[in-house]
């Protein structure tokens, strides 16, 4: 044989050996390679990306997406260290039972020959030096994987507006539920080498850089809400009430700018979570708001110019209407209008109402928000009740709607009627998230005239008097304006005897009104339940911290008597 043919037979001979072995690996010993193949090669995993922040008016943090790691195994690879099991459980807070638990389903599928699942979470959200120390145990088939866990700084102060997320960081309730699409980030995505455990040992490319949620700044402020829930907690534990809300808008601007409830939940602790302590009371339930909407029955009045402030009705009682009978608590006798409303008499009230139609009131409470939603798009706002006058049945409903009976509202649309009254007449859009430019005025919308507005509001002033029905709200300092409404429940269609809502809305300082709150307690036991004492203190006791807070300049210089001295001083404006 030649040497060129030694050559070409050694050559065939190498060939042919390599198409064996390649047959041989991919036909007898594909099954080594694949596995060796799923253990080193090429991945695309996702590069988590965080929430966006809910900020305060101020900046200030109310909903902050932390980072934490889940730790997860491969079940193929873990369920063969069964002997560590308890030493992972330990670290994880865990039993060696809850383990086996989770990955009973991977244990059935390998009784039967059944490939195991390729993932299963073992613990989720722990804190990155915990996650830290469960990897150094090295077990293989147990990874971490970075996620993050939203925080709220202010717990349960602000639970019932921001609402929670959900252990994924999805948004279910509140703002984060409403605002879900504008606050949630969008993954990204890279190019990975993991080696047989798993693990990442290069970054080959970047595919797609993760995308952070946007900031969601409200026109809540941070310190005003601590104010009113304060205040507001202190009323519902004071008189064993059921639940409480109250609302302050700010008058120039329609910002809202705190929205709280009683009871509370932690938002920060989900284990704990309820339903009832996360409804947002201020717009999911709604109330028949009583005397409080007798300013804008003598609004209507006035606006008809056949009532004026000093107009005189005789309230003696009780007053009837058919086959039923309008009551005061006191027997007032001869009242002027003005007193009328400071001494929240129903038959005076009735009897203006009652002479003029009941579709002038009917416009006056849709004009100011009455029977519609909003608009702010709250999860769970309810519109309340406001039937056509034509179904209010008669002068008696027509009566119970002058003061407050048979429709109902909600805390917010509470709040955006009084600022109606505080704006002089103007009806200004609310909003929940911080105004960043000025109201454009073509969104404003006049439903009273200024000067009614004026004369309304120096009656409520006399309503927050010793000679009122709102005294408690007083605000040293300033002068206030707001009106007391005490509420008999309904309940199976029947108003109950001796349960009761108690509400109070007022603004302040009164001469040029900045802020209007309302407030609401359900159901307070103990003896107390007019609004004049178990709601307007929360205006009061609110309102002195917030107005401080705010730098507003006092319009009511009274004398005060310093404790344990002879003379009087008169209290200066700053």
């Amino acid at each position: 044989m030649t040497r060129a043919g030694l050559v070409l037979s050694l050559l065939a001979l190498v060939t042919a050996s390599i198409v064996v072995r390649a047959a041989y690996l991919q036909l007898v010993h594909k099954d080594f390679l694949q596995e060796q193949g799923d253990e080193r090669f090429l991945r695309v995993v996702e590069v988590p990306a965080h929430r966006g922040m809910i900020v305060d008016r101020n900046g200030e943090p109310l909903a902050v997406s932390s980072p934490v790691d889940s730790i997860w195994a491969e079940p193929k690879a873990f369920l063969e260290q069964h002997a560590r099991w308890p030493q992972l459980a330990a670290a994880l807070g865990m039993t060696a039972a809850d383990l086996e638990k989770k990955l009973a389903p991977d244990i059935e599928r390998q009784s039967v020959n059944e490939k195991p699942r390729q993932f299963v979470y073992l613990r989720r959200h722990l804190a990155p030096d915990e996650a830290r120390r469960v990897l150094q145990l090295d077990i293989p088939g147990v990874y971490a994987q970075r996620e993050y866990r939203r925080y709220y700084p202010d717990a349960e102060v602000t639970s019932h507006l921001l609402g929670f997320t959900d252990i994924d960081d999805v948004g279910q309730e509140g703002l984060e539920k409403t605002f879900d699409t504008q606050l949630r980030g969008i993954p990204g995505q890279k190019r990975v080498i993991k080696d047989r455990l798993g693990r990442i040992v290069e970054d080959v490319e970047n595919i797609q850089s993760p995308q952070p949620g946007r900031k969601l700044t409200l026109s809540i402020d941070r310190r005003l809400q601590y104010q009113s829930y304060r205040a507001l907690k202190a009323a519902v534990m004071e008189h064993n009430a059921k639940a409480g809300s109250a609302v302050i808008v700010d008058v120039k601007t329609g910002e809202i700018l705190a929205m709280v409830d009683q009871p509370a939940g932690n938002p920060n602790n989900r284990a704990d979570l309820k339903s009832d302590l996360l409804r947002n009371r201020a717009v999911t339930d709604a109330y028949e708001p009583g005397s409080t909407v007798k300013a804008f029955t003598i609004a209507m009045a006035l606006e008809s110019g056949k009532w004026a402030p000093a107009s005189l009705v005789d309230t003696r009682g009780p007053l009837r209407i058919g086959r039923y009978r309008v009551r005061d608590v006191h027997n007032y006798g001869t009242l002027d209008v003005t007193h009328i409303i400071s001494k929240s008499s129903n038959i005076g009230t009735t009897k203006i109402a009652l002479s003029l139609p009941a579709e002038r009131l009917w416009k006056v409470f849709k004009d100011i928000g009455f029977g519609a939603l909003t608009g702010l798009g709250l999860i769970g706002e309810q519109p309340g009740v406001l039937r056509h006058f034509n179904k209010w049945g008669g002068e008696i409903g027509h009566a119970n709607h002058s003061f407050g009976y048979g429709f109902s509202v909600n805390m917010l649309q509470l709040a955006q009627a009084y600022t109606v009254l505080a704006a002089d007449g103007v009806r200004r859009p609310l909003t929940i998230l911080k105004r960043q430019e000025p109201l454009d005025p073509a969104l404003e919308r006049r439903v009273l005239p200024a000067k009614v507005t004026q004369q309304v509001r120096a009656m409520l002033e006399q309503a927050v008097t010793s000679q009122g029905t709102g005294a408690k709200a007083d605000v040293p300092g300033y002068r206030v304006a707001g009106k007391t409404g005490t509420v008999h429940k309904s309940i199976g269609g029947r108003y109950a005897k001796n349960r009761y809502f108690s509400l109070f809305a007022g603004m302040v300082p009164a001469s040029d009104p900045r802020l209007v709150m309302v407030i609401i307690v359900d159901e307070p036991k103990g003896g107390a339940y007019y609004g004049g004492t178990v709601a307007a203190p929360v205006f009061g006791r609110t309102m002195g911290g917030v107005l401080r807070i705010l730098n507003v300049t006092p319009d009511d210089m009274p004398t005060m008597k310093i404790a344990g001295a002879d003379q009087s001083v008169v209290r200066t404006a700053p």
